[in-house]
């Protein structure tokens, strides 16, 4: 079934790195799970209203905010096509994480409406009416959410999309909630105990955690939140797949949405090298990574002397102090610039997120080493934070 949808919905299917073919995936994906979410939702609702279940209510408005949930991908999809103007010349992409953001308050707010109409029933329960076409409803959704989990896992494998494999994830979830629902309206028909409110109050949490998990997804994009791992581990790759390259470091990836992803990343070179040669070097290094992955990379060139006696001793000696230090990740661009009564050591240290040194320490610390190693150095020390991994 799968494969049938891809193949009758998807041009170009195999082409998986084309922007509009990733496109095409994503959109199928979302009126997918619009559409069967919506039928499932309205069979739960018809089903909990005429036989009085709270449980089986709630559990057709979590298929409700499913369905929500691919309409954010529907909307992001389209959007993030939109081309840029001049008021946003990056483009509309991130409009897909404000939509998001409102509609994961809306789905809290659902959930602890239905919180409360669960208290009032575990309060004052009422019998549920039995039939056994709730049953009939409840295995069929669950057969279904079985489906769609593995239909969103098979197409976020295929476009490396975190954002489908974890409506995957979801759908798996709902496989779960949907269970305990058909087991309190089974427990409720052959003990006589009512427990529709509990498992009722059950589902509402889980909605609520479901979108509060949502609010963070949405929001992290917004407030600017750390590049994609695998995104950055191939830039990382390519950059240094290509000879001349010493290393790199100081790579940032911004994220303006769904496939609107800039990167600015420092190359290290040889400085005996031509620096025509390696000034070409840097536009093919744009040019191809930037056509390969759909991103916009900017490359800043720096020139190095690897072969140098001094930079060299210096280098070996920083890696030396640095690396027993918790969250120094480690140093680039050193530079030793020589003088008649000192000698300025420059170079960058890099930092975790979660270093428990500030910067004045670090560049105390770093300052008074060099001055053991020898009393002429005199050491000038940018700290560089890491913003391309988690």
């Amino acid at each position: 079934m799968y494969q049938f949808l891809i193949h009758r919905f998807i041009k170009n299917r195999g082409l998986v790195k084309d922007p509009k073919v990733r496109s095409e995936y994503s959109k199928l994906a979302a009126v997918v799970g619009i559409c069967s979410n919506l039928i499932l939702c309205a069979f739960k609702i018809t089903v909990g209203l005429v036989f009085d279940s709270i449980a089986i209510l709630a559990d057709g408005v979590n298929n409700l905010t499913d369905a929500s949930s691919s309409l954010i991908l529907l909307i992001g999809t389209k959007l993030s096509a939109k081309p840029a103007d001049r008021e946003h010349p990056f483009g509309h992409a991130r409009i897909e994480y404000i939509t998001g953001l409102m509609i994961s308050l809306f789905i809290v707010f659902l959930g602890f409406q239905l919180l409360l109409a669960s208290g009032k029933k575990i309060l004052h329960p009422d019998p549920v009416s039995f039939h056994w076409l709730t049953v009939a409803v409840l295995a069929g959704a669950i057969l279904i959410k079985v489906w769609q989990a593995g239909f969103y896992w098979h197409i976020g494998k295929a476009i490396a999309s975190s954002t489908i494999k974890a409506t995957g994830s979801d759908s798996r979830n709902d496989v779960i909630a949907t269970s305990a629902v058909l087991l309190s309206v089974l427990f409720g028909k052959f003990t006589g105990i009512q427990i529709d409110g509990w498992v009722g109050g059950l589902v509402a949490l889980f909605i609520i955690y479901s979108g509060y998990q949502l609010i963070l997804e949405t929001s992290s994009p917004l407030l600017g939140g750390p590049g994609d791992p695998e995104l950055v581990r191939d830039i990382e790759e390519r950059i240094l797949s290509f000879q001349g390259v010493k290393g790199i470091h100081d790579l940032v990836v911004h994220s303006y949405g769904p496939g609107r992803t800039f990167a600015t990343v420092h190359i290290e070179v040889d400085c005996r090298e031509d620096i025509i040669l390696c000034h070409d070097m840097i536009d093919n290094i744009e040019r191809t990574v930037s056509k390969d992955l759909s991103i916009e990379l900017v490359a800043h060139m720096d020139p190095l002397d690897p072969e140098d006696p001094l930079t060299a001793r210096i280098h070996d000696y920083l890696t030396a102090i640095l690396d027993p230090l918790e969250g120094v990740l480690g140093h680039h661009d050193l530079r030793v610039i020589p003088g008649y009564t000192h000698q300025n050591i420059i170079f960058d240290v890099v930092v975790s997120q979660d270093c428990p040194m500030c910067e004045e320490e670090i560049i105390s610390f770093l300052e008074g080493k060099l001055r053991e190693l020898s009393p002429t150095y005199f050491a000038v020390i940018t700290v560089d934070r890491n913003y391309s991994s988690y």
